[in-house]
Protein backbone atom coordinates (compact mmCIF):
# COMPACT_ATOMS: atom_id res chain seq x y z
CA UNK A 1 0.00 0.00 0.00
CA UNK A 2 1.50 3.52 -0.90
CA UNK A 3 0.03 6.60 -0.28
CA UNK A 4 -1.19 9.30 -2.65
CA UNK A 5 1.16 11.02 -4.23
CA UNK A 6 0.16 14.53 -2.00
CA UNK A 7 -1.56 13.78 1.03
CA UNK A 8 -3.32 16.67 1.82
CA UNK A 9 -2.99 18.02 5.21
CA UNK A 10 -4.65 20.98 7.34
CA UNK A 11 -2.87 22.31 9.67
CA UNK A 12 -4.31 25.22 12.11
CA UNK A 13 -2.41 26.95 14.72
CA UNK A 14 -3.05 30.73 15.97
CA UNK A 15 0.46 31.42 15.98
CA UNK A 16 1.56 32.65 12.67
CA UNK A 17 5.72 31.99 12.82
CA UNK A 18 4.57 28.23 14.04
CA UNK A 19 2.00 27.63 10.69
CA UNK A 20 4.86 28.86 8.54
CA UNK A 21 7.19 26.49 9.57
CA UNK A 22 4.78 23.69 9.87
CA UNK A 23 4.06 23.96 6.10
CA UNK A 24 7.82 24.51 5.01
CA UNK A 25 8.07 21.22 6.82
CA UNK A 26 5.67 19.45 5.52
CA UNK A 27 5.40 21.03 1.83
CA UNK A 28 9.47 19.86 1.59
CA UNK A 29 8.19 16.57 2.69
CA UNK A 30 5.76 16.20 -0.31
CA UNK A 31 2.24 16.81 1.70
CA UNK A 32 -0.11 19.61 -0.17
CA UNK A 33 -0.90 21.89 3.18
CA UNK A 34 -3.78 24.00 3.99
CA UNK A 35 -3.27 26.75 6.78
CA UNK A 36 -5.99 27.91 8.77
CA UNK A 37 -5.26 30.56 12.00
CA UNK A 38 -8.67 28.87 13.88
CA UNK A 39 -11.02 26.84 13.99
CA UNK A 40 -14.27 28.06 12.76
CA UNK A 41 -11.81 29.36 9.80
CA UNK A 42 -11.12 25.20 9.61
CA UNK A 43 -15.01 24.71 9.62
CA UNK A 44 -15.99 27.16 7.00
CA UNK A 45 -13.25 25.51 4.57
CA UNK A 46 -13.37 21.84 5.34
CA UNK A 47 -15.56 19.65 3.07
CA UNK A 48 -16.19 15.56 4.16
CA UNK A 49 -13.27 14.70 1.43
CA UNK A 50 -10.19 15.92 0.34
CA UNK A 51 -8.62 15.89 3.37
CA UNK A 52 -6.10 13.14 4.79
CA UNK A 53 -4.54 14.77 8.01
CA UNK A 54 -5.42 17.29 10.29
CA UNK A 55 -2.68 18.85 12.27
CA UNK A 56 -4.25 20.85 14.95
CA UNK A 57 -2.85 22.91 17.94
CA UNK A 58 -4.52 22.48 21.39
CA UNK A 59 -4.67 25.89 22.54
CA UNK A 60 -6.28 28.71 20.70
CA UNK A 61 -8.56 31.69 21.34
CA UNK A 62 -11.77 30.53 19.45
CA UNK A 63 -11.91 26.87 20.59
CA UNK A 64 -9.11 24.35 21.80
CA UNK A 65 -8.19 21.65 19.52
CA UNK A 66 -10.17 18.97 21.19
CA UNK A 67 -13.38 20.85 21.07
CA UNK A 68 -11.99 21.22 16.88
CA UNK A 69 -11.70 18.19 17.06
CA UNK A 70 -14.74 16.82 18.37
CA UNK A 71 -16.62 19.32 16.16
CA UNK A 72 -14.98 17.43 12.89
CA UNK A 73 -15.84 14.03 14.28
CA UNK A 74 -19.65 15.02 14.55
CA UNK A 75 -19.49 15.77 10.75
CA UNK A 76 -18.14 12.62 9.86
CA UNK A 77 -14.96 13.41 9.47
CA UNK A 78 -12.80 10.21 9.01
CA UNK A 79 -9.26 11.92 8.28
CA UNK A 80 -7.08 11.31 11.31
CA UNK A 81 -5.91 14.45 13.64
CA UNK A 82 -3.04 14.67 15.29
CA UNK A 83 -3.42 17.26 18.60
CA UNK A 84 0.18 19.50 18.89
CA UNK A 85 0.42 21.29 22.21
CA UNK A 86 3.08 23.22 24.46
CA UNK A 87 0.71 22.49 27.41
CA UNK A 88 1.01 19.50 28.34
CA UNK A 89 -1.04 17.92 31.13
CA UNK A 90 -1.37 14.65 31.89
CA UNK A 91 -5.56 14.24 30.93
CA UNK A 92 -5.02 15.81 27.75
CA UNK A 93 -4.09 12.67 25.83
CA UNK A 94 -7.17 10.76 27.49
CA UNK A 95 -9.55 14.04 26.34
CA UNK A 96 -7.76 13.82 22.91
CA UNK A 97 -8.72 10.29 22.48
CA UNK A 98 -12.20 10.42 23.78
CA UNK A 99 -12.89 13.41 20.90
CA UNK A 100 -11.71 10.73 18.44
CA UNK A 101 -7.47 12.51 18.08
CA UNK A 102 -5.28 9.46 16.59
CA UNK A 103 -2.81 11.45 18.27
CA UNK A 104 -0.82 14.19 19.96
CA UNK A 105 2.48 15.31 19.90
CA UNK A 106 4.41 18.53 21.92
CA UNK A 107 5.89 21.35 20.52
CA UNK A 108 8.67 22.60 19.72
CA UNK A 109 9.25 18.84 18.98
CA UNK A 110 7.90 18.69 16.02
CA UNK A 111 10.18 18.32 12.91
CA UNK A 112 10.87 14.63 11.44
CA UNK A 113 8.30 13.15 14.16
CA UNK A 114 5.57 15.10 13.03
CA UNK A 115 5.87 13.81 9.53
CA UNK A 116 6.52 10.36 10.57
CA UNK A 117 3.38 10.51 12.51
CA UNK A 118 0.82 12.26 9.99
CA UNK A 119 2.40 9.45 7.54
CA UNK A 120 1.39 6.49 9.67
CA UNK A 121 -1.98 7.89 10.53
CA UNK A 122 -2.64 8.51 7.08
CA UNK A 123 -1.60 4.46 6.90
CA UNK A 124 -3.86 3.81 9.34
CA UNK A 125 -6.85 5.62 7.91
CA UNK A 126 -6.51 4.23 4.92
CA UNK A 127 -6.60 0.61 6.06
CA UNK A 128 -9.32 1.02 8.33
CA UNK A 129 -11.37 2.76 5.58
CA UNK A 130 -10.33 -0.39 3.11
CA UNK A 131 -8.92 2.12 0.28
CA UNK A 132 -5.63 0.69 -1.01
CA UNK A 133 -4.05 3.57 -2.50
Amino acid sequence: MSLPAKPTIYVVDDDADVLGSLRFLLESDGFNVRTFRNGSALLNAVRSTGVDCFVIDYKMPDMNGIDLARRLRNRDMVAPIILITGYPDENIAARAAAAGVHDVLLKPLLDESLVTRIRGAIQDGQAAAGTGH
